[in-house]
C-alpha cells in the first residue's frame, strides 16, 4: 500500500523528492518516550522500503499538537520539493482540517489515508474503502447475533482500497495530474 501512495504522489507532484511522513504522535498515548503501536511501526517500515524503491527521502516528523503542526508546516513551506504523507491515525484524522488549511497556505501537496481528507482540501487520499469495512463489520455482527462463536469466525483484512484525487487542490497547487493517474483513480473531486 505504501508503494502505491508514494507512486501516486510522485506521479501527481513530479519533482518532489522529499516526503514528510507526518504524524502527530510519538505513541498511542502521546507520551514521547513510549514506543509506537504495532500498526504505526509497520506503516513506517513499509514507507521506508517504498521510499527507497522510488529514490525518495522520507523525513519523519512526530508532532503532538496544533502549535507544532503550524511551526512544522511553515518550515516545510519554505523548502523545495517537499510533499506530505499523513500517517493514518486518530490524532492525524482529528487535525486533518488544520493540516489541509496549512498545506494550502504553504502550497504543499498532501496525501491522506481517508477520502474525507481529500474532500476537505487534501491533494489525494489512498486508503481502505471505509463503507466496505463497515459492511464487513455488520456482517460479522449479524453472524454473532445469529449464534456464531466470535472465536470461530475468520479474520478479515480490508481488500478494497480507493484512490481519490482532488482536482481543485491540484489546480490551486499548479499540479497537472497525469492522465495515467486519473485513470487509476476511483474518484476525482472537482
Amino acid at each position: 500500500m505504501r508503494s502505491t501512495v508514494i507512486d501516486a504522489f510522485q506521479s501527481a507532484a513530479a519533482g518532489i523528492d522529499r516526503r514528510s511522513s507526518k504524524s502527530i504522535f510519538d505513541s498511542a498515548s502521546l507520551t514521547p518516550l513510549q514506543p509506537r503501536c504495532q500498526s504505526q511501526a509497520s506503516w513506517h517500515a513499509s514507507a521506508m522500503t517504498a521510499a527507497a524503491r522510488f529514490a525518495v527521502e522520507v523525513v519523519e516528523a512526530p508532532l503532538r499538537d496544533s502549535n507544532e503542526i503550524e511551526a512544522a508546516m511553515a518550515q516545510w513551506g519554505r523548502e523545495r520539493n517537499l510533499g506530505l504523507i499523513v500517517v493514518p491515525d486518530p490524532a492525524t484524522n482529528a487535525q486533518r482540517k488544520l493540516i489541509n488549511e496549512l498545506a494550502a497556505r504553504h502550497r504543499l501537496p498532501v496525501i491522506h489515508a481517508l477520502r474525507a481528507a481529500a474532500a476537505e482540501g487534501g491533494l489525494m487520499s489512498y486508503g481502505v474503502d471505509l463503507p466496505n469495512v463497515f459492511r464487513q463489520t455488520a456482517a460479522y455482527a449479524d453472524r454473532i447475533l445469529k449464534g456464531s462463536n466470535p472465536a470461530d469466525l475468520p479474520i478479515f483484512l480490508p481488500t478494497k482500497f480507493e484512490l481519490v484525487i482532488n482536482l481543485t487542490t491540484a489546480k490551486a497547487l499548479g499540479i497537472d495530474v497525469p492522465l495515467s493517474l486519473m485513470l487509476r483513480a476511483d474518484e476525482m473531486l472537482d
